[in-house]
């Protein structure tokens, strides 16, 4: 039976993987909030069409820092692919190429680099990065992505310290090996995150020695309030994905949708922002983008995606959410992504 919407993803992922890793894809932090929120606060957001227009050609394409892309639809960090499919990343990296659109690429990628890069040669990547304790490392990560070609460096903010999430940790362990966080002078991997600690003394000083060391633009990750914002523009960043982490970090805080609007106005079009979080429909993609992303990024779905049928699994999200986004864009009346405007939402009372 094919698999007709993201639920059905779901749905199927849920029945085939283990319970360990079922909990880890679909965990949220403490009581599950902020998780369910994501979702929730979208459906509290209402469509307003626009008819008489014509729509006999739509078009999906937009840029993001200067790249152009198929649909503002693309992929967001998450680890360890391998547990929902055996090639990992360098299934998810073919399915962004075959899309036409961005992959980023996790700090926690159970393939290496250079093995993601190798499956899409000619994929748009960028990198997330946990920044780490040691300095050297983070250099050498970020010296080696901008040569491998990927085109953004993507910081995760909202880790100081991993949330309180709740899954077994143990059952995770014995099938994860980082293979990108291997000591600077030996090379080697190192099993799982417990042995690569985030640094919780990363703070926005910090960020003038990360630009010296690049010349990629540099993405916040992780912003939620417009103080941030607004700093992140002082700090001559290149952009922001609003992000609560898919509600994994701390519970109790806004859904990104809601919180877009906030570091949008904040912002003031100086730098691009990016929402994740929540996305499950081409009616929510419109939304983020009613409300000011440039662009959306998905992060369990994929996973769901992967769990299907790996490469195939994930084109198959991503070109289900790119056509129902199609058909949003036409029966609202919107020709290019560039008419989607607030004008055509408005927020349910219920």
């Amino acid at each position: 039976m094919p698999l007709l919407c993201l639920a059905d993803f779901q749905a199927h992922a849920r029945e085939r993987l283990s319970k360990s890793t079922w909990d880890y894809i679909e965990g949220g932090a403490d009581d599950g909030f902020t998780r369910d929120d994501n979702i929730a606060a979208f459906k509290k957001i209402r469509l307003r069409p626009r008819y008489l227009k014509d729509v006999s050609k739509v078009d999906m394409r937009t840029t993001i820092q200067g790249e152009q892309i198929s649909a503002p639809i693309c992929i967001a960090p998450t680890g360890f692919h391998c547990l929902a499919w055996p090639d990992g990343e360098m299934s998810t990296a073919r399915a962004a190429r075959a899309a036409d659109v961005c992959y980023i690429t996790s700090t926690y990628a159970s393939c290496s680099l250079e093995d993601i890069v190798a499956a899409a040669p000619e994929g748009l990547r960028w990198y997330q990065l946990y920044v780490q304790p040691n300095r050297q490392l983070n250099k050498q990560l970020i010296q080696k992505v901008e040569s491998l070609g990927f085109k953004a460096l993507v910081i995760t903010v909202d880790v100081p310290k991993i949330g309180n999430r709740r899954y077994n940790v143990m059952d995770l362990k014995k099938s994860l090996l980082l293979k990108n966080l291997g000591s600077p002078e030996k090379g080697n991997s190192a099993p799982y995150l417990q042995m690569t600690p985030i640094d919780s003394a990363i703070c926005w000083d910090d960020l003038s020695w990360f630009q010296s060391l690049t010349r990629l633009p540099i993405i916040l990750k992780g912003i939620l309030t417009k103080e941030d914002a607004e700093l992140a523009v002082k700090h001559n960043v290149q952009g922001i994905i609003v992000s609560n982490h898919g509600g994994r970090q701390l519970d109790d805080v806004p859904a990104s949708i809601d919180a877009l609007m906030e570091v949008v106005a904040a912002v003031k079009g100086k730098i691009e922002v990016y929402v994740d979080g929540g996305v499950r429909t081409g009616n929510d993609v419109l939304k983020a983008l009613a409300l000011g992303a440039k662009c959306i990024f998905l992060g369990r779905p994929i996973l769901w995606g992967l769990a299907y049928k790996g490469e195939h699994g994930v084109e198959e999200v991503l070109n289900i959410l790119k056509n129902e986004f199609h058909t949003s864009m036409t029966l609202t009346g919107c020709r290019s992504v560039a008419e989607i405007n607030r004008d055509l939402i408005q927020f349910s009372r219920l």
